[in-house]
């Protein structure tokens, strides 16, 4: 067993065999950031001080070699191999709020664009509420073990309702069932809350969303956190999709910007862009076009990996410092993510 302390804090905790550093912290009621659990997004690094880690699980695909050369670690792989001192965010607001495991029943059903169907689920009877933050995810437990995370796209409600944006994966299974067969009243099984993407209060400084595809899905909740709250702080929100068929949002986007008159709203189409009249390109792109230094902002981002891979480093880039960078990388189902890190390391099933 080996100890690691936080430098920024001096808080330690003691990490068995075969665990990681992360697992380690929040079975210590340590919130260190996180998102897909896998070495693939980047949210959960920090860097390395002082000792030796090891990854025998998978390899740290999201650091770079210039990451790597400046001693930077992925905590969610990452095993020490002697006591460690890291340099790490810690996310104090979640530390109070225990995960936990329900059942929950469909209670409304409806299509929200074509291949993206909204849930909203409930406790069943008997369940307590669950409590969680805006921008939180849950996982869906299935029957054989597997999991299927999704965001939660609102903040805790009177009655407990959960909302979830589910877009129809080809080929996966899951979101096959949720696109057809999975019937209002039927029972669900999950985990939540999961992440750090949550709201940071503590500033004054102007705000940018990106959310790509479902992605708007935490954003929206977190925006209307903050709309809630009466933030006066200025909210640039970027939603980058293929289709204008994919903005299945605006009628409450509208809202916010009513209530909210600071906020203003960029859709970015890559694909039909100049036939819809609305902006052509990718998302991060059309930030940096319209914000060449991002010094003086915080920005939360959420998509598929490819996305956040290449706008955080193009972030960083135009002055953002990686400390006000909160994004929430799209988890890839375990099975999903063991094809995909094989393929990249080169290995053939």
């Amino acid at each position: 067993m080996y100890t690691v302390t936080l430098k920024s804090t001096g808080r330690r905790f003691d990490v068995a065999a075969g665990e990681t550093v992360l697992e380690a912290a929040q079975r210590a009621g340590i919130a260190l950031p996180y998102s897909c659990r896998a070495g693939v997004c980047g949210s959960c690094k920090a860097t390395l001080l002082a000792g030796r880690c090891e990854y025998p699980r998978n390899p740290p695909l999201a650091l770079d070699a210039d990451e790597r050369a400046h001693h930077a670690v992925l905590l969610c792989q990452a095993e020490p191999a002697s006591d460690l001192l890291l340099e790490a965010r810690e996310v104090a607001s979640v530390e109070d709020i225990a995960r936990r495991q329900l059942s929950v029943r469909v209670a409304e059903k409806h299509a929200l664009a074509p291949d993206v169907t909204g849930l909203h689920l409930q406790p069943v009877d008997g369940e307590p509420r669950l409590q969680w933050l805006p921008g939180q995810y849950l996982d869906v437990l299935l029957d054989d073990g597997r999991r299927r995370p999704f965001s939660i796209a609102n903040g805790p409600q009177a009655d407990g309702s959960i909302e979830l944006h589910v877009r129809h994966v080809a080929g996966g299974g899951f979101t096959s069932h949720v696109a057809g067969g999975l019937a209002v009243g039927e029972t669900l099984r999950i985990e939540a809350p999961l992440g750090t993407f949550v709201a940071r209060e503590d500033s004054e400084r102007p705000m940018i969303f990106v959310a790509g595809g479902t992605g708007i899905a935490p954003v929206k909740a977190i925006v209307e956190h903050f709309i809630e709250l009466g933030t006066r702080r200025a909210m640039d929100v970027y939603w980058g999709v293929r289709r204008a068929a994919d903005l299945y949002l605006l009628p409450q986007i509208g809202q916010w910007q009513r209530q909210a008159r600071q906020l203003r709203f960029h859709a970015v189409l890559s694909e039909e862009g100049c036939a819809s009249g609305l902006r052509v390109g990718l998302a991060h792109d059309a930030v940096l076009a319209d914000h060449a230094d991002l010094s003086a902002h915080d920005v939360y981002m959420s998509g598929p990996p490819a996305m956040i891979e290449v706008a955080r480093h193009r972030f960083v880039a135009a002055g953002l410092p990686e400390a006000r960078l909160y994004y929430d990388s799209f988890d890839y189902a375990p099975d999903v993510l063991a094809q995909i890190i094989a393929a990249r390391a080169g290995i053939h099933p």
